[in-house]
Order: structure tokens, then sequence, then C-alpha cells
């Protein structure tokens, strides 16, 4: 991948623990596979919903699609249920196309699961992120994630676990993952100025989104 896609990317991520009053009931048996349609809209939707909203706006914010690959490797890794990252995203054999895929964990009770709190729980991180400064006064590392301009493919799962390794306090999880490609780095999560006018030059421009058909590795 040249220019820009070719960067080595580093992870910055911790993981999201929540558990507060129920939104949308989920039970052990009906939280959605990764090839659930709904889900995978809802998935894409929302992670191009807060990237069209960035404020600053973003030059050359790239639109997201759905990546089976990466939703594969979320769903492996979270059926060990375990409160970490997967050891292995630095991995050039991870992936068939990605050297350095990047990840957001998100663990919770599952009465209290939706793809959109969890996002949105990851988003809210903007809060302590100071764009101009790259200052963050908390955890940021989910929000820069989502917002990651060069990050193109995403691919999430939601696990039920009884308990999760690590977190004594849950029981009855939604233990819910997203991978990306390609991850991000430690520099600002996108490039400040003018929606979509530092698009490639095959791009449209769809929704505050740099936008044409990639298949994961081109460009």
């Amino acid at each position: 991948m040249p220019g820009r896609r070719s960067m080595r990317v580093t992870l910055a991520l911790t993981a999201w623990i929540v558990s507060v009053v129920p939104s949308h009931e989920y039970t052990a048996n009906s939280l959605p596979d990764i090839e659930n349609e709904d889900f995978i809209k809802d998935c894409v939707w929302i992670h191009n919903k807060f990237r069209s909203e960035v404020n600053p706006t973003a030059s050359a914010m790239l639109y997201m699609t759905w990546d089976p690959a990466l939703a594969r490797i979320a769903k492996e890794w979270g059926k060990n249920c375990r409160f970490a990252h997967n050891g292995q995203l630095h991995s050039k054999k991870l992936h068939p196309n990605f050297t350095f895929v990047g990840e957001n964990i998100w663990t919770g009770s599952v009465s209290i699961f939706s793809v959109s709190s969890a996002i949105t729980d990851w988003h809210s991180e903007i809060q302590d992120y100071d764009f101009e400064t790259q200052k963050c006064t908390k955890v940021c590392g989910h929000y820069t994630q989502v917002v990651w301009a060069d990050s193109y493919k995403v691919g999430c799962a939601v696990q039920y676990c009884s308990t999760v390794y690590n977190i004594n306090s849950l029981t009855n999880v939604a233990h819910f993952i997203c991978n990306y490609g390609p991850g991000q780095s430690y520099q600002r999560p996108y490039r400040r100025g003018s929606t979509c006018s530092a698009c490639p030059s095959d791009d449209k421009c769809l929704d505050n989104l740099c936008t044409i058909f990639r298949e994961a590795g081109v460009r």
C-alpha cells in the first residue's frame, strides 16, 4: 500500500468496562453473529456517522466498509473472554492484507449492550482529547481509533461470556470487539481542513467522507 497507507502504525488503546442502566435488551442466546446484516450495517453506519461529524473538519476522512477477515479476528479473540488486547495485532500473519490492525474493546452486561451504545461510549472520549495539542486527560485511544482518517475497513464481533478474565465484578457479559485496518498511530487522528478537500483523486465526497470502493490492502 503506497503513501500514507504504508506508514507503520502502533496501538494506543485500552478497553471499556461498562455496567449501567439497560438501554437495549439482549440475552446470551440473542447476541448477533458477524454475518448478521443488521449488526454489520450498524457497525459500519455508526462509525461513519461519527467520522463524518468530526470537529474540526477533516480534509480526507475515509469512508469505512466492512471487512469479514477483521470480523473473524475479533470473533476468535472474543471467544477467549479476556479483558485484554489481542497480542497478535502487529503480526503480519494476522490479516491477509493489513500489517497493523487496530482494536477497540467494550465489555458490559448483556442486557445493556447495543452496537450504538458501545461505539458511542468509545466516541465519548472526545471530551478528554484536545485535537490541537494532542493531549488526553484520561483515556482517548478508542475515540482516536474511531475517527482515524486512514482506517477504511472495520470488522466487529460480540461474544457472550459468563465471566471475563481480569474482571471480577461482571457476570453475563457482552464482550464487543472491533478491529480496524489499518490501525492508528500516535499522530493526530486526521488532518484538519475543508471537508473532502484532500481526498484521493479517484474519490467522491459522500457525507463529508472520501468514498470509493476499496479492497483491503489496495491503495
